[in-house]
């Protein structure tokens, strides 16, 4: 059988993930095409078989469920072969669901190469490349109010070929209690480094532009050498005047009629903080769609004290103001940065 290393194959192979779908959305090979041997109901069905009955009986049942989908993924292989040059497949471990798959289409002649180790192995490199690639990087952290366009500038900045990180990117979520807010889930642990490992590859020079974030992201955390590293970075400060941060958090956050609902359910979460006749005040005002006096009494009277607070302690190389537009801003930062 034709293996390959995770080093030897990248930016040379297409990756094909036979993992089951939950295992591939939890995390995979940036770029990979899942083509799964089983979904997950059956995964679950032969791991309990190999418990209850044994390995024999679970690999025939294995066998028995692949067989009725072999059509299709030989369909989906061949069009993935028409495209790219090599194939490397991967399961878990490098076990026995890419074995199969390289054996099954190497007997009928189409050669794929089974990746060592498997996404286990991917994980390893992963993991172990974080800290260098963190160690080779000097941060400038951007730090402001919710709502003065961070993520904006950060795209800017990138846009006129600076590197940046985005942290709520690789979290897929904007780091407050409404950070998830037409988004969708927050991503695990696991792709979310992978999301930061892929972004500091990417990064050339010294300087990487970054948001400053909290240590957990939604659910997940930042890893400790980044956080640290941030704090030693250099700090930037972005203000805006309330019309303006309001304007910029209703783009991002009424994406569609679900930012009623979810903001209601996010609300529950502020109970602590705020008291519950002035919660149910907001959720009341939220129903009657009155985004911009919910944004503003947020802000006013939780958000900016509880950071104003934190942010004040800092020491700023350099503060800009967005009123005339994000990408203003972002062309000023970058006449700033050149001059470092």
């Amino acid at each position: 059988m034709n293996t390959v290393s995770y080093k030897d194959a990248k930016n040379k192979y297409c990756f094909i993930d036979v993992r089951s779908p939950a295992e591939y959305k939890s995390d995979t090979i940036t770029g990979s095409v899942n083509i799964p041997l089983l979904n997950d109901e059956e995964r679950k069905e032969v791991g309990t078989t190999y418990v209850h009955i044994g390995k024999t009986e679970a690999k025939r049942l294995g066998v028995k469920l692949i067989s009725a989908r072999l059509p299709d993924i030989f369909e989906q292989v061949l069009e993935l072969k028409f495209k790219h040059n090599n194939l490397a497949v991967f399961c878990a471990r490098g076990g026995y669901r890419s074995s199969f798959m390289c054996a099954a289409f190497s007997s009928i002649g189409i050669p794929l190469f089974q990746l060592e180790g498997g996404y286990k192995s991917y994980r390893k490199e992963v993991i172990g490349s974080i800290p260098k690639l963190n160690e080779r990087a000097t941060y400038i952290v951007l730090n402001g109010n919710t709502g003065v366009g961070k993520t904006d500038i950060l795209y800017g900045l990138k846009g006129l070929g600076c590197s940046i990180l985005d942290l709520e990117g690789a979290a897929n979520h904007r780091g407050s209690i409404f950070g998830s807010i037409g988004i969708g889930e927050c991503n695990t642990q696991k792709k979310f480094e992978t999301n930061i490992y892929d972004q500091l590859v990417e990064a050339e020079g010294k300087y990487v532009f970054v948001e400053a974030e909290s240590q957990k992201i939604g659910k997940v955390t930042l890893p400790k050498c980044i956080s640290e590293k941030m704090k030693q970075g250099i700090q930037v400060f972005v203000d805006a005047n309330i019309e303006h941060r309001i304007k910029s958090l209703k783009k991002d956050y009424t994406l569609d009629d679900s930012w009623i609902s979810e903001s209601i359910k996010a609300m529950d979460y502020l109970k602590r903080y705020i008291a519950r006749e002035k919660i149910e005040m907001l959720k009341q005002e939220v129903i009657n769609g009155n985004f911009d006096n919910v944004a503003r009494e947020l802000m006013e009277k939780y958000y900016d004290p509880m950071y104003n607070f934190k942010s004040d302690k800092l020491n700023y190389a350099a503060s800009f103001h967005n009123e005339a537009g994000t990408d203003n801003v972002s062309d000023k930062m970058f006449k700033w940065y050149r001059a470092l």
